[in-house]
């Protein structure tokens, strides 16, 4: 038997551990996964330790808040780590807490693999050097990423990015509109405030003042808010009721209701990109606390951070910051998507060639092989 762990953080962390799970299950029947994710990596089969709802954090101010609950997560992990004696520790993503945790497993003698590493092309490209220092094997998801962390010396390989094979609707676009009750005449656009619980309370009342604003300009609008995994149904419905808008709450078939959205107003990370795949034009936005922008702004070298413009290379979809994260200019850049036919076809042709930048699909699979590599190599004779 192979034993995986996995330590996985927010949303995206937990649907990328699913995904890696049902190919480690395909690929190794006798594996057992276990660690730290939510509810989509134990709909996959793994043995979830550690739920992440109440995980999930950004910034050095909110950081700091969590960091003595961090500290005793990663403690319990460690004995984990010591009770279950796993063949490799895969971490995905959130840095934070997982380039420590990936040195208590070196300490230990156990090989660590990071998928989806922390972005030091955007800020503190130092920490390209502790991962190095602390991993086995680095997966890197852009090609510009891979050249960070190899010039830091680790041990990486791009392996593409898995979205290309992940962000794929299921239904047609009927099917789609049937599924959710939406007319295909009438707009369709998207509210995605995140999935940590700072950024719904701080952005969703602002997203929902916009929705006000873009229904007084477009009466027959349809808005949606896909519910991520780690937030609850209630918390966003409460913030909803406050504002004299109708937002259809859903849970299932992500990817199919973007394929039917004309627009999607959403917070700066993995579903910005998810949204850009389908051809969604996108509104970025995303606030943090005073203090953290403040620093932010000294360790962020590159000038946009949607991941569509980063990996476009250029500015290709509207991006809104801090105290430009009003409702007022949010309404405005998406009316000009909604009404302006030259600006929405302008936007859809950048997303076509920023898709073809990524290249081709297989990222998961080539992920799996590496950590059954690692997982398989003979430490000390015992495998």
């Amino acid at each position: 038997m192979v034993k995986v762990m996995i330590s996985a953080g927010e949303a995206s962390g937990d649907m990328q551990g699913a995904s890696v799970a049902r190919a480690l299950a395909q690929a190794q029947p006798d594996v057992r996964i276990f660690g730290m994710g939510g509810d989509l990596m134990r709909a996959a089969g793994v043995e979830i330790v550690y739920d992440i709802a109440e995980l999930g954090v950004f910034g050095l101010v909110e950081v700091l808040k969590k960091l003595p609950k961090q500290i005793r997560l990663r403690r319990l992990l460690s004995e984990l780590m010591e009770k279950e004696q796993p063949d490799v520790l895969v971490v995905i993503d959130y840095g934070g807490f997982n380039i420590p945790l990936a040195k208590v497993a070196k300490a230990k003698g156990l090989p660590v693999v990071y998928y989806i590493p922390p972005k030091a092309w955007l800020y503190w490209r130092g920490r390209a050097k502790k991962v190095a220092d602390a991993v086995e094997r680095v997966a890197a998801i852009f090609p510009f990423e891979a050249d960070v962390y190899r010039e830091a010396g680790a041990n990486v390989t791009y392996v593409g990015n898995p979205l290309l094979d992940i962000a794929k609707p299921s239904l047609s676009k009927q099917e789609a509109y049937r599924h959710f009750g939406a007319d295909p005449a009438k707009p369709v656009i998207l509210l995605m405030p995140g999935s940590r619980s700072q950024e719904i309370s701080g952005l969703l009342p602002t997203m929902l003042g916009a929705a006000e604003k873009i229904a007084e300009k477009v009466p027959n609008c349809q808005f949606f808010l896909p519910i991520a995994s780690t937030i609850s149904q209630e918390v966003l419905q409460n913030i909803v009721s406050g504002f004299h808008v109708p937002v259809r709450l859903t849970s299932d078939s992500p990817y199919d209701l973007m394929q039917i959205a004309d627009i999607a107003i959403a917070a700066s990370g993995t579903a910005t990109l998810e949204t850009s795949l389908l051809g969604v034009p996108t509104v970025i936005i995303y606030k943090v606390a005073p203090v953290t922008y403040f620093f932010g702004k000294f360790l962020i070298k590159i000038p946009d951070i949607g991941l569509p413009n980063i990996v476009a290379g250029r500015r290709i979809v509207p991006e809104l910051l801090q105290d430009a994260v009003t409702s007022d200019n949010i309404a405005r850049e998406a009316l000009a998507i909604l009404t302006d036919d030259a600006v929405r076809g302008h936007i859809l042709q950048e997303l076509e060639e920023m898709k073809r930048r990524l290249g081709e699909g297989g990222a998961v699979n080539k992920v799996v092989q590496m950590i059954l590599e690692v997982a398989k190599a003979d430490r000390g004779g015992t495998k």
